[in-house]
């Protein structure tokens, strides 16, 4: 069993800084934002081969594995908390440890994802439904691709470990050679070759392989004083059971935001293509919104967890003061950009006017969710990095119910704008529910300091 390292909690103690929040931030927003250029290249490439049924199969196929592996997502933020912790402690033997056990369930989710592939793929394919054509380009993509998954959890584990240890440019190293590699090789293989998408899976599997390796030569190079932890501390017990109680609950979390977004999409088709359509634009703004506040959520994450793991709460409470100023700073800039730049970036996403007039319509929306959504991300982040996951998990589950609970008493009153306001009450609710509970915890886990 992994023994706690007895220390003077004044010989913990540690500074968090406008520098370093930045230092982590800014690095995981560069690379986090290199993950959808490469979804925008393996579109271009694939668009290249003027089949329209061999596009719509990629973008079939990504939505499925963004479902599936998004459920794992919880190996990424599940280590960083914890290692973070053990740093925070200076528990050299547990931040191994952690490392370790997440590759034990990074292991055990790819091979289990590979095994059941087939049922996961004909259940994707019968909900999204699709032309024939389509339907055999999604499979054919997703055939290929499915066989990256041991690699790509592998690699969310090591990428968790690095943001936990205050890596951050480990981190984007890690995320520019991964997307980079990725770009290079579905180009070669699907513009060189002629492998159709194929090619572009092919490349992601290489891609996922590449990068493991490479993290695990850093891991190495960054673990070369001290022994490796022995199997039965790996295996112990509570910690392997607090380790999957955590990577649960972040889970369940994830399933209730996907449930969230695919209600919001669900409610826009009612209404129409082109409402659809207009409101999958404006969706977009969130999406990239939240590209930007992860970064700083990424950032509240090492630097919580760490004044956790140290018992330090004046570190924990200068993190929540300044990932809130940098968040609020940052979501007010996007709300500008969007008010300013909305009109052009729906005009460049769309040419169907009646697509376009909607989208116009319904810009505000956009524009004000930034700033809507800003405590949601920064309260991830610091809830994620203690370790709080159940609370975590309550307050999205409890917002997911006022969101469906709102669209249905509003919707019928205000339209389309009522579907909107009930997401920014999703989307405001996250945030505020667990600031109101956060000084709670933080004096109940600070409490034995």
């Amino acid at each position: 069993m992994s023994k706690p390292v007895t220390r003077n909690p004044a010989d913990l103690a540690f500074s968090v800084t406008h520098r370093s929040v930045l230092a982590i931030a800014i690095p995981m927003t560069l690379g986090y934002l290199s993950t959808p250029l490469l979804g925008v290249v393996d579109m271009a490439v694939i668009g290249r081969l003027g089949d329209a049924a061999l596009l719509g199969g990629i973008a079939m196929g990504g939505i499925i594995f963004d479902l599936v592996f998004t459920t794992f997502n919880f190996l990424r933020s599940g280590t960083t908390g914890l290692t973070a912790q053990a740093v925070g402690a200076r528990n050299e033997e547990e931040i191994k440890a952690t490392l370790l056990r997440a590759f034990v369930i990074a292991a055990i989710g790819g091979l289990a994802v590979i095994g059941i592939h087939a049922p996961v793929r004909e259940a994707g394919l019968w909900f999204l439904g699709g032309s024939t054509e389509v339907q055999s380009a999604t499979a054919r993509y997703f055939d290929v691709r499915i066989w990256s998954a041991p690699f790509l959890l592998a690699n969310y584990a090591i990428l968790g470990w690095f943001i936990g240890l205050g890596r951050a440019s480990t981190g984007l190293v890690l995320q520019l050679f991964l997307n980079g590699l990725n770009i290079a090789l579905s180009v070669w293989f699907v513009v060189g070759l002629d492998w159709s998408v194929e090619g572009a899976a092919f490349a992601t599997v290489l891609s996922e392989i590449a990068a493991t390796f490479l993290g695990f030569a850093l891991v190495l190079a960054s673990t070369k004083r001290g022994t490796w932890p022995s199997a039965k501390i790996v295996f112990d017990r509570r910690l392997l059971l607090r380790m999957m109680a955590l990577n649960r609950d972040i889970m369940i979390r994830s399933f209730a935001l996907l449930y969230a977004y695919a209600f919001f999409m669900a409610r826009s088709a009612d209404q129409g293509d082109a409402m659809l359509a207009a409101n999958a634009v404006l969706e977009k703004f969130i999406l990239v919104s939240g590209y930007f506040l992860d970064g700083l959520a990424t950032a509240a994450e090492q630097l919580a967890g760490r004044a956790v793991g140290a018992r330090y709460r004046p570190a924990f409470d200068r993190t929540l003061k300044l990932t809130a100023l940098w968040s609020f700073v940052l979501a007010g800039c996007l709300a500008l950009i969007f008010y300013i730049l909305g009109p052009a970036m729906i005009a460049f996403m769309t040419t169907a006017p009646e697509v376009r007039e909607l989208g116009n319509t319904y810009l505000i929306w956009a524009v004000v969710a930034p700033l809507v959504a800003v405590l949601a991300f920064q309260m991830d982040g610091v809830f994620i990095g203690a370790t709080w996951s159940e609370t975590m998990r309550n307050m999205m589950v409890l917002s997911l119910a006022v969101f469906i609970a709102a669209y249905y008493l509003l919707f019928p009153l205000l339209g389309n704008h009522g579907l909107w306001l009930s997401l920014e009450l999703f989307l405001g609710l996250r945030g505020l529910s667990l600031l109101a509970v956060c000084q709670k915890r933080a004096a109940k886990t600070f409490a034995t300091a």
